[in-house]
């Protein structure tokens, strides 16, 4: 059997992926990556960056983001993952864009007026007119109140321990001795 027809089962999940260290498209830089496995991404240079939008069969968003992950390095471009292209950080708005609900209902949510109460707090700018709140923990907290699918909940979990752990990668690499004390500080709690 064909190692390449994709299992007609599989969904399709659409994602990007920000890349450094490619600052422009060439033959090589979309040969390598096409003949990585990457043939299912569209590419472009936006703001300096390589912007890769995935639309990749998969059994879960998981398994599709990570497969390009491996893919992109795979074509040894000197291409360094930076960050799926999704803000963990979101406005009310943003909420409510997200839910398909009216800004009002989602501010009614925040306050406790509608729903069951228990809405995450924002997560920055709390003396700001525009506080931001962490999209993982308001999905979570809409699927706990059966406000929106499981399956939605989770992928926002996946993409944000996928992003943390890309960082966590720079981090290392930049500052590994700074992660080392911060790990030692904070033990000593």
């Amino acid at each position: 059997m064909n190692e390449f027809i994709t299992n007609p089962c599989e969904p399709e999940h659409d994602f990007a992926l920000i890349v450094d260290a490619v600052s422009e498209l060439n033959q090589t830089v979309e040969d390598a990556l096409f003949n990585a496995g990457c043939d299912d991404a569209t590419l472009s240079i936006q703001y300096g960056l390589l912007y890769l939008e995935f639309s990749r069969s998969a059994k879960s968003l998981d398994e599709a983001i990570i497969s390009a992950i491996n893919d992109v390095r795979s074509a040894r471009i000197g291409a360094e993952i930076l960050r799926v292209d999704e803000c963990n950080l979101v406005t009310m708005s943003e909420i409510a864009r997200r839910i398909g609900r009216s800004r009002q209902l989602v501010h009614q949510y925040m306050i406790g007026k509608r729903g069951p109460g228990g809405f995450p707090p924002p997560e920055c700018h709390l003396t700001d007119h525009a506080p931001l709140w962490a999209w993982c923990a308001v999905s979570y907290w809409l699927v706990q109140n059966n406000l929106l699918r499981a399956v939605e909940g989770w992928n926002a979990e996946v993409v944000e321990a996928i992003n943390n752990y890309l960082e966590g990668e720079r981090q290392r690499l930049r500052h590994p001795e700074l992660l080392e004390e911060i790990k030692r500080s904070l033990q000593k709690a």
